[in-house]
């Protein structure tokens, strides 16, 4: 009876030292995290969030001590472990990136040292956010289409994610389960239009498509491919001509992005691990590292005002591996 009570005291010893211990100083900012995010939970659950909480807090905390090029924060996906994250708003359908086959026709340069297409005019969307639904890759196919139409026409359009996750499974996307801009771009192209959002709103969720054709607003000539790697050839792109959609890897150290130029030595530079897609909306250089500016779609309160900053020249996390952009047939 004795060693059985010794056993389980060494067992319990051993559970609280393996399991996060929050204090009271982490339950309030967890109470004060979920009055700024709008959270609730059961009683069970709360307190199975507040470890993960802890835990998410600690990792930012350590992450923001140690010298990094970025700094982390809390945000609203701080309550989930990365599995859930992956699962709710990354893609989960293997990408096949062989769609780019470099069409895109370098010039012989020279590039400015900076390109911020936001201030070059009114030609990038606000940032959106896509909810518990793995569709990165509409809202990068709509943000560039949004920005190569308005600098064609001078008319900027929020255009529907909703109908390309609705409605372009022939072209090898899987709705809330992922896809490539570049087959969202041939979509368009052979469907012969995108509507807009007002007329086609998007719902976070897999549905029956509704396109009408009579009510597209905005129209694909061809789809231009950068070559796989070819980062130049991105910068090529941004700086003559319009911004850029790509797909890259994100791992457990980006969800908490915050400030700062992301770099990582967690994530791989293949075209098999590409699982989120974006879009480049300028570059530029800080303390002499090369960046690019990223336009997100997962709200403004995440990183900055919706935007991050990773490294530029290194193909970081496979960024070069799968970039296109339509010419705007008008």
């Amino acid at each position: 009876m004795a060693a059985t009570v010794v056993w389980v005291a060494l067992v319990c010893f051993h559970i609280v030292r393996c399991a996060p211990v929050s204090s009271s100083d982490d339950e309030f900012v967890f109470k004060t995290w979920m009055s700024q995010y709008n959270k609730s939970y059961s009683l069970d659950e709360y307190y199975r969030r507040l470890q993960i909480f802890t835990e998410n807090k600690r990792r930012i905390e350590e992450h923001n001590a140690g010298g990094h090029s970025f700094t982390m924060g809390l945000n609203h996906f701080s309550d989930l472990t990365f599995t859930e994250f992956k699962k709710d708003f990354l893609l989960t359908e293997p990408q096949n990136c062989s769609a780019t086959r470099g069409s895109h026709l370098h010039s012989s340069g020279p590039y400015p040292d900076a390109v911020d297409w936001r201030r070059r005019g009114n030609f990038v969307t606000p940032v959106k956010n896509q909810g518990r639904c793995g569709s990165c890759w509409t809202f990068s196919t709509t943000g560039c289409l949004e920005s190569v139409t308005a600098i064609a026409t001078g008319k900027l359009l929020e255009l529907s994610e909703q109908q390309l996750i609705d409605c372009a499974q022939d072209f090898n996307n899987h709705g809330c389960m992922g896809g490539l801009p570049s087959q969202a771009f041939e979509y368009i192209k052979y469907t012969k239009g995108l509507m807009t959002e007002e007329d086609y709103p998007y719902k976070a969720h897999d549905d029956t498509c509704k396109f009408q054709p009579s009510m597209a607003a905005a129209f694909v000539d061809e789809v231009v491919n950068i070559t796989s790697y070819d980062e130049m050839g991105m910068v090529d792109a941004v700086a003559r001509l319009n911004p850029v959609s790509f797909a890259y890897e994100v791992t457990s150290d980006f969800v908490h992005y915050k400030d700062g130029v992301y770099s990582s030595t967690n994530c791989k530079n293949t075209t098999e691990f590409v699982n989120h897609a974006v879009l480049a909306a300028g570059y530029g250089e800080e303390n002499g590292t090369l960046f690019w500016i990223v336009k997100n779609s997962w709200g403004t309160s995440w990183g900055k005002d919706g935007y991050f900053l990773i490294e530029r020249g290194k193909n970081m996390c496979g960024l070069a591996a799968c970039s296109s952009y339509p010419l705007p047939l008008v």
